[in-house]
């Protein structure tokens, strides 16, 4: 995708390239590694009675996902992506009712079991941006504010619903937090819960929003920054002695977390200034960069965090250096993208912009590549089962 952008290459055609890079991104990356580690959750817990039933339900997830991201390609929304993308929804339909049963069964005093329950909700709920999507496009009956508002809807409760819910959960239970502990563990979550529907709004400030619709947006920003940083500063009094004890790597990629996390909710609440949320939204670097900002910088390289912190795959020095390497290139995409969003402003072209993204993803590549091929070679040389 992005060579295309900066050079010649006639064969693929670039939007059914970003569907299918985003949905397999979505369901073939993200969703099913989290539905993994949520299993391995209740696996903790001592539930493994649908341990058959969730076997399958990860293979149809892959199914799906090697569906979309093949036909996608080949005919962007069309009989069989469109086929694939309803089948990852009726996927997750199952993964949900399941896991959500299965849930009942955990002690109430485990805050995980909150932020997964949500997690599953908003999911599911995320699903209707995708069927208005899909009946614009078969039925070629397009507006552009609907449209915009459906992939932002779709996008919204997917990366703030699903992914950060689910990755909360993954927090909360890998810390051990418990509501007993400490209040604030309990009133992060319900501040969190609480303003994620009217933060959708966030996304949809170009369009002209009731004065009520706006102040409820603005209020559902701050209680975001509010909740996470009094989240934060509680963890750090009581966790750091805990934390320091992992080794400096996973260390590292916490600390590139959570600053991450800490600059996208500041940047909500900026957004919800007009004069910026217009020229944000007015330019498309300024939308990518964020979007980036949310899948790379925070929600997969906490995936990597859970996975290595667990020991569900051992690292070495060549897994160090994979991940080191992709969160390295995950800076750079996010600073030329800032670079390339704020130039626009003035209507300014960066010289070789073009190019020298095309060169961060090749470092993003060679990272998440590196970091690929050693852990696939750990897991074969000490299988976990």
């Amino acid at each position: 995708m992005r060579y295309k952008i900066g050079f010649y290459f006639p064969f693929l055609d670039q939007k059914h390239l970003q569907h299918s890079h985003s949905h397999f991104a979505f369901s073939g990356w993200i969703s099913h590694t989290i539905m993994v580690l949520m299993i391995g959750f209740l696996e903790k817990k001592g539930i493994r009675q649908n341990f058959e039933v969730y076997n399958r339900i990860l293979i149809a997830n892959l199914i799906c996902a090697y569906g979309m991201l093949i036909f996608f390609i080949i005919e962007g929304y069309g009989t069989f992506s469109i086929l694939f993308s309803t089948g990852s929804i009726v996927v997750s339909c199952f993964f949900g009712y399941y896991f959500f049963k299965d849930l009942k069964q955990i002690d109430t005093d485990c805050l995980a079991t909150n932020w997964f329950k949500a997690a599953i909700y908003f999911n599911i709920f995320s699903s209707l941006g995708t069927f208005a999507l899909a009946f614009m496009m078969v039925t070629k009956n397009i507006h552009q504010e609907e449209y915009l508002a459906s992939i932002y809807y779709y996008l919204h409760f997917q990366y703030n619903g699903w992914f950060f819910f689910a990755c909360m959960g993954l927090l909360v239970s890998f810390l051990n937090l418990k509501s007993t502990e400490n209040q604030v563990f309990k009133t992060t979550f319900q501040l969190f819960f609480i303003s994620c529907i009217p933060a959708y709004f966030l996304s949809t400030l170009w369009l002209d929003l009731p004065i009520w619709v706006y102040v409820l947006t603005v209020i559902s920003a701050f209680l975001q920054v509010y909740a996470w940083f009094r989240f934060l500063i509680i963890l750090i009094k009581t966790k750091r002695e805990w934390i320091e004890n992992y080794p400096f790597f996973l260390r590292y990629i916490l600390l590139f977390v959570g600053f991450a996390l800490s600059v996208k909710l500041v940047l909500q609440l900026g957004s919800t200034i007009p004069a910026l949320s217009q020229m944000a939204f007015g330019f498309r670097p300024i939308v990518i960069a964020y979007l980036h900002l949310v899948l790379l910088a925070i929600i997969s390289l906490f995936l990597l965090f859970y996975i290595y912190a667990n020991h569900l795959i051992q690292f070495n020095k060549q897994i160090k250096f994979g991940v080191i390497l992709f969160s390295f290139g995950v800076l750079l995409n996010e600073i030329i993208l800032a670079l390339q969003g704020i130039a626009s402003f003035s209507y300014t072209i960066i010289p070789y912009v073009n190019e020298m993204l095309f060169g961060v993803a090749i470092v993003l590549v060679f990272g998440i590549g590196f970091t690929a091929y050693f852990s696939i070679k750990k897991v074969k040389n000490h299988p976990l089962l």
